[in-house]
């Protein structure tokens, strides 16, 4: 790896810390105002736990180390996507993985996180969205360049020094030139980029 990418990797991972601490003092302000407490429920009156004590307030995570696990969890999530995916289709390729994973994530028929739309179905046989998330890809050692360059990406869009356009002409889907699934039939072919065609769902089906 060279020390030009190890530098810019260092950079982006300040940026996201950056932002994670944004939203951690959001995350904070939003639990000031809605405090948590373990004695005073409704009513006012102490309870106890039929299933042991309560948990103490310090022995709970923080608002804000809990808010900046999920990011970069979300981030580990987008960079594992577009590197599997596409880390041979370069930059344009990886970013047009990364526009399905986002504009799955606006759609009401998928879930509403990065990982929760990448790792959907990966628990289930033939069900995965994605196949690197069933098919063994994940145990097999990453490339230390190419992961670096998807983690690099990665933490750029999250912070959004890079802004994803919408070169797939919101796509939800997409398959590679090789292979030629039966869902492609029932979705409207948008574009290719580098050996990945995309797809979009009929109007009805679009989130609203």
């Amino acid at each position: 790896m060279s020390k030009k990418t190890i530098d810019a990797l260092r950079r982006a991972d300040r940026a996201v810390v950056g932002a994670l601490l944004l939203v951690a003092a959001i995350a904070v302000g939003a639990a000031a105002l809605d405090p948590y407490t373990d004695s005073m429920p409704e009513g006012g009156a102490p309870s106890a736990d039929a299933h042991g004590p309560s948990v103490s307030a310090a022995a709970r995570p923080a608002a804000s180390e809990v808010a900046m696990a999920q990011l970069l969890a979300e981030r580990q999530c987008l960079a594992e996507a577009m590197y599997y995916e596409a880390r041979s289709e370069g930059i344009v390729g990886q970013k047009a993985v990364a526009e399905v994973v986002f504009h799955r994530m606006r759609n009401r028929n998928y879930p509403g996180t990065i990982c929760g739309v990448v790792f959907e179905g990966s628990r289930l046989k033939h069900a995965c969205q994605f196949s690197f998330t069933c098919n063994g890809d994940m145990k097999r050692a990453k490339n230390p360049q190419a992961w670096a360059e998807a983690r690099l990406l990665a933490a750029k869009i999250m912070t959004g020094a890079v802004q994803l356009g919408d070169i797939t002409d919101n796509a939800t889907s997409y398959h590679a030139v090789y292979v030629d699934p039966v869902w492609a039939d029932h979705l409207i072919r948008t574009v290719q980029i580098g050996n990945h065609i995309f797809y979009r769902m009929p109007p009805r089906s679009r989130s609203s």
